[in-house]
């Protein structure tokens, strides 16, 4: 039978259903005190719902194709992750909107037309490209928030902490998986590559464009938006010597390498390390 799962053998998708008391950290700026930090956060956490669902969907999509029974049982476990984030996250984002006075119906309404237009003028085996390009960015973001440096840009208040963490794990265990679907059916290399590489380029365009709306939307609400100090912060926070987005940038860029695989970035001591967190007795 022909290989189609390149996540290793010893990485387990597992379906952990967390859940998550965030409502007094949501009600105030739980990342360092900062509100460009925490808006940052908190506009990602609005695209996750929506998005993540459609994530599922075009990977199931194609899950009657994959022979590989090891495979076809990520494909499951990796579905059974994302709902559960999806869960975690529409509580997170109407408990964040209520106490904070944002507009979830602003803010998930103009994703959902999105995704409404992009299904209808995108083919299936697109929106799987972009779903594996948007994998490959939330395992990237995921390293950050895994590794030593994950302290470095200030406090985040322990709740928050938990389940942003618990998220890149989880991301990071199945970040392959929409990957080898894709790989498996799509059988000429050369428009394989090409689309896998341009889906990239597109999926990282509109996400930016949802979270700096989100951002705008919420740092507005707060009476922050015009703050120059806020802004100076945070992009020192994204883009500075050690920023959040400057840190990433050399993984990212790896997706338009030739014959590219996810776990060519192996991940695995993160994990593990993550893993015996959750074992602390702290």
């Amino acid at each position: 039978m022909k290989q189609e799962s390149y996540t290793p053998a010893e990485i387990s998708i597992q379906l952990r259903n967390k859940r998550h008391e965030l409502t007094d950290s949501l009600g105030r700026d739980w990342y360092d005190n900062h509100p460009f930090k925490t808006a940052w956060f908190n506009a990602m956490s609005i695209t996750f719902p929506l998005g993540e669902q459609s994530f599922i969907d075009s990977v199931r999509c194609y899950a009657v194709k994959i022979t590989d029974p090891k495979l076809q049982r990520e494909i499951r476990h990796f579905c059974g992750q994302e709902g559960i984030h999806r869960r975690e996250h529409e509580l997170y984002n109407e408990t964040l909107c209520k106490e904070r006075n944002y507009s979830l119906d602003y803010l998930e309404g103009r994703i959902a037309r999105k995704i409404k237009e992009s299904n209808a003028k995108l083919r299936p085996i697109q929106r799987l490209a972009v779903t594996a390009a948007l994998e490959h960015i939330t395992a990237i973001l995921a390293e950050r928030m895994l590794g030593e440096d994950v302290d470095a840009h200030g406090v985040i208040e322990p709740p928050m902490k938990e389940l942003w963490t618990w998220h890149a794990a989880e991301e990071m265990e199945h970040k392959a998986v929409a990957f080898d679907v894709y790989r498996a059916v799509t059988k000429n290399k050369p428009y394989r590559e090409k689309m896998r590489k341009s889906s990239l380029r597109l999926a990282t365009f509109f996400l930016m464009q949802d979270i700096i709306v989100g951002m705008i939307h919420m740092l507005r609400r707060d009476k922050k938006m015009w703050n120059l100090r806020v802004w100076i912060e945070g992009m020192q926070f994204l883009l500075g010597r050690q920023g959040f987005i400057r840190l990433s940038w050399p993984a990212y860029k790896e997706y338009f390498k030739e014959d590219f695989h996810p776990w060519q970035r192996d991940t695995r001591s993160l994990l593990e390390n993550w893993e015996k967190g959750q074992l602390s007795p702290d």
